[in-house]
């Protein structure tokens, strides 16, 4: 266990902390101070957590790694309301199955990052579901929406950018931070939550349960506000050029893709993301800073960046395939690959489909290099081929006469073309 007594001040070191709803006297004590449990929230709208949400997810860690405990609530009940913190419009409403099926892969993901089987600090995953379904409209109106004044509702970020905006705001979106502020006081009151953190786009959900667990228990609970990470242009990080989200689960965002997102990082947010993502020191941190700035061709915090949240979400293995399609991609002999490991590494690359009976028959090489993008022409294919500057799955093809046949290929259903040290193009057999 990491030593407490330092942990707020390398937490204000890492900008992990934004702001709170207490002085910074008293919030350093309590961090400082002795165990207390603390939560935070997600709604299941997809299977699978994206990079973005990891920064929570780690902070958690962080707090578990000196002896305060997680609890994590997902969000069976508000996810069928949806919270209009942060979105222009309105959710599309989930149905119970994909609630479920959304909540379970989330699940073993959390599972995955968190200790579970710590002593006291273990980390609990609660569904908010369980203290939701039982309880009727009126008695909702009863307990709960006769504290909640509408002045101070409307006042909320989160309720006036939406009520300014074309899209409006539904009486569903609306009553979600009646909801969330009813997660913190069960929380404090049944399981002793202290404390809720979540980004700032929250700070009036936050604050709407202090203030109910206040009037409704008469104990004092507190929130903290992290960062919204973002990259240099202020975009959310956690998204492809193209605007793809970054899934932790390996299915839907391969480990290599992950690495390759991680590895393009701009030397202005490589630091800031090392604090908020990693687990390496002070020093570690400041030394790969100093290095982006003297030698940053080598790319060295990005490539410690990439290494650290990789192997964090999938371990060894997944560290060790991302760095194998890495070095595949720069060239390494393709071998032993499947459909799925292949396709992961080029698919952004160009690619042209023929037939496998096609290739069975025998296809000489000049002819389907002139079908590629990557070559205009057999003369210039075959000049290529001359010149030592084509290879086929990675391997130097010098004979233009080359007749390709089933036996290359590369995985069940591909064939890897390259022109020169990048110039790919994937050869799909349908």
């Amino acid at each position: 266990m990491q030593n407490r007594n330092e942990f707020y001040q390398d937490l204000k070191w890492r900008g992990v902390i934004e702001t709170s709803s207490i002085p910074e006297e008293e919030l350093q004590k309590l961090l400082n101070g002795e165990s207390f449990p603390f939560y935070i929230g997600y709604d299941p709208t997809s299977k699978s957590l994206q990079l973005g949400n990891l920064f929570a997810v780690i902070t958690m860690k962080r707090f578990q790694n000196v002896g305060h405990k997680p609890v994590v609530v997902v969000g069976g009940a508000t996810g069928m309301i949806g919270d209009p913190s942060g979105k222009s419009a309105e959710r599309n409403l989930l149905n119970e199955t994909t609630l479920a099926e959304n909540l379970n892969g989330q699940k073993k993901q959390l599972e995955a990052l968190l200790d579970f089987n710590c002593g006291d600090h273990s980390a609990i995953i609660l569904n908010n579901f369980d203290w939701m379904k039982n309880f009727s409209f009126i008695e909702f109106l009863r307990d709960v929406g006769k504290r909640f004044r509408l002045s101070e509702m409307l006042a909320k970020d989160s309720v006036k950018s939406r009520l300014n905006s074309e899209a409006g705001i539904s009486f569903t979106e609306f009553t979600y931070q009646m909801l969330q502020a009813y997660d913190f006081r069960i929380l404090s009151k049944e399981y002793g939550v202290k404390a809720q953190l979540g980004g700032a786009d929250q700070w009036g959900n936050i604050t709407a349960g202090i203030d109910l667990t206040r009037k409704m228990d008469g104990k004092e609970v507190f929130g903290i506000v992290i960062p919204l990470v973002t990259d240099s242009n202020g975009n959310k990080f956690g998204k492809s050029e193209s605007g793809t989200a970054i899934y932790l689960d390996p299915e839907m965002t391969s480990p290599y893709q992950m690495y390759q997102f991680l590895l393009n990082t701009d030397d202005q947010s490589v630091v800031k993301y090392l604090k908020f993502f990693t687990f390496l020191s002070k020093e570690q941190i400041n030394e790969l800073e100093m290095k982006t700035q003297s030698e940053p061709h080598l790319r060295l915090a990005q490539k410690a960046l990439a290494t650290e949240i990789v192997q964090l979400v999938h371990g060894e293995k997944g560290l060790e395939s991302a760095s194998k399609a890495t070095s595949i991609f720069f060239g390494e002999k393709i071998e032993n690959l499947n459909d799925q490991n292949l396709i992961s590494i080029f698919r952004d690359v160009p690619s042209i489909e023929i037939s496998k009976n096609e290739l069975d028959g025998g296809i000489p090489l000049l002819d389907l290099l002139a079908k590629t993008p990557i070559y205009t022409s057999k003369g210039d294919a075959r000049r290529s081929v001359e010149q030592k500057g084509f290879y086929l799955n990675n391997h130097q093809v010098t004979d233009f006469n080359l007749i390709l046949n089933s036996s290359h290929k590369a995985s069940e259903s591909y064939i890897i073309l390259r022109k020169g040290k990048k110039n790919y193009c994937v050869l799909k057999l349908i």
